[in-house]
C-alpha cells in the first residue's frame, strides 16, 4: 500500500481506501457480520482511510465503522458527510441548526468526540455561493467538533467554487475512466490550493468492473435499478450518467488494454492512481475478497503512456460526447 497527503490536514491516507455506501445497504443485501469482516480485511491490508455518509443504511454504516475502530489498534481516519438528510434537499436547509444537528449524530453514530473530516454531501450548486454556510464549519472547527472539512461535489463547477473557500481541506468527485473531465483544469487548480481529491465512484458503479452483462439483475434496494434517469438523486451518480448498453460496449473496447493477470478493476483503478494530483480512490466492497482486489491495484505498476493515450481516445470516442458537459 502507498499513502498520500490529504491537501493540508497531515493525514496520510491509503491510495486504495474504503468507500463504505455499500455496507449501508443501498447496493443490494448486506450482512453485518461480513461487512465488518471486510472492513478488517481493509485494514490488514493498510487501508487506513474509509469515506461513509450519515444517510449510508440511515446510521448503519457510520455504526460499523464505530465498531470497526473499537476492535482495531491501527489509527483509522474516517470521514463523514452531511446534507442528505434534509428534505426536502434544498440550500436553504444548509444553515446552522441543521448542519449541528447532523455533525452531533454522525459524532454519536460514529463514538467519536471530533470529526476526522465532515463533507457537504452534494449540496445543490447555491450552497457553494453562501460564505455563511462554510463560516458554519469553520465554527464547527474552532468548537473541536470536527478537525477539517471538505466537499462532495456533481460538477466540476462546484469543485472549483469549494476550493475558493480556505477551509475547504478536500473534493470527493466522480473521476473514471468514463468521468475524465475533472483532470482537464481542476486538477490543476486542487494541487495549486494543496486540497486532496477524493476519486469517488472509480469503478462506475461496478461498470468498470468488467463483469455486468446487459441482462445484470439489481436487487430492489440496489439503488442503480431506480436511478438511471436520476429518479432519486443525480442521474450522473449511476454509471457515470452513461447509458447501460453504451458503457458495455466502452468496456469491451478497453479489455484489450488491460495486462495480463490485471482485473478490469484493478485496471481502472490503476488508471486513477496514476493522477499524481488524486489523493485515494475510494471503492467499495462487500466482501473481504472484493476489498482484497480493490487493494492489489495500489501496487501495480503504472500504465504505460500508450495505454493512457488508448483509454484517452477511447473515452473521447464513445463517452465524451455524453457526459463531459453536463459534469
Amino acid at each position: 500500500m502507498q499513502y498520500r497527503e490529504l491537501g493540508r490536514t497531515g493525514y496520510k491516507v491509503s491510495t486504495i481506501s474504503f468507500g463504505a455506501w455499500a455496507i449501508g445497504g443501498e447496493w443490494g443485501p448486506v450482512e453485518d457480520s461480513e461487512s465488518l469482516a471486510t472492513l478488517h480485511r481493509a485494514v490488514d491490508l493498510g487501508v487506513n482511510f474509509f469515506d461513509t455518509a450519515d444517510v449510508y443504511g440511515d446510521g448503519r454504516s457510520e455504526q460499523l465503522l464505530a465498531q470497526l475502530k473499537r476492535q482495531r489498534h491501527e489509527p483509522i481516519i474516517i470521514a463523514t458527510k452531511a446534507g442528505r438528510r434534509l428534505d426536502p434537499h434544498i440550500a436553504s436547509g444548509y444553515n446552522r441548526e441543521n448542519l449541528i444537528a447532523f455533525v452531533e449524530r454522525s459524532l454519536k453514530y460514529l463514538e467519536m468526540e471530533a470529526l476526522d473530516l465532515l463533507q457537504l454531501h452534494c449540496p445543490p450548486t447555491e450552497v457553494y455561493y453562501n460564505p455563511e454556510v462554510f463560516g458554519v464549519l469553520d465554527d464547527l472547527v474552532k468548537a473541536g467538533k470536527i478537525r477539517y472539512y471538505g466537499v462532495s461535489v456533481e460538477k466540476v463547477e462546484e469543485a472549483l467554487k469549494a476550493i475558493e473557500y480556505p477551509g475547504v481541506q478536500s473534493v470527493q468527485i466522480i473521476f473514471n475512466i468514463f468521468r475524465q473531465r475533472p483532470a482537464d483544469l481542476f486538477f490543476t487548480e486542487a494541487n495549486r490550493r494543496k486540497v486532496g481529491i477524493l476519486a469517488r465512484l472509480p469503478l462506475s458503479s461496478g461498470m468498470l468492473a468488467g463483469k455486468m452483462t446487459r441482462t445484470a439483475q439489481f436487487a430492489p434496494n440496489d439503488h442503480r435499478l431506480g436511478n438511471r434517469q436520476g429518479k432519486l438523486f443525480d442521474r450522473g451518480e449511476t454509471f457515470s450518467g452513461v447509458d447501460f448498453e453504451t458503457g458495455l460496449a466502452a468496456v469491451e473496447a478497453l479489455r484489450p488494454f488491460v495486462p495480463p493477470g490485471v482485473t478490469m478493476a484493478q485496471f481502472a483503478m490503476r488508471w486513477i492512481l496514476d493522477f499524481d494530483a488524486v489523493t485515494c480512490a475510494i471503492p467499495g466492497a462487500k466482501r473481504p475478497a472484493q476489498a482484497e482486489e480493490n487493494v492489489a491495484s495500489a501496487d501495480l505498476a503504472p500504465l504505460s503512456p500508450e495505454t493512457m493515450q488508448a483509454v484517452r481516445s477511447i473515452y473521447k470516442q464513445r463517452i465524451q460526447p455524453l457526459v463531459h458537459q453536463y459534469w
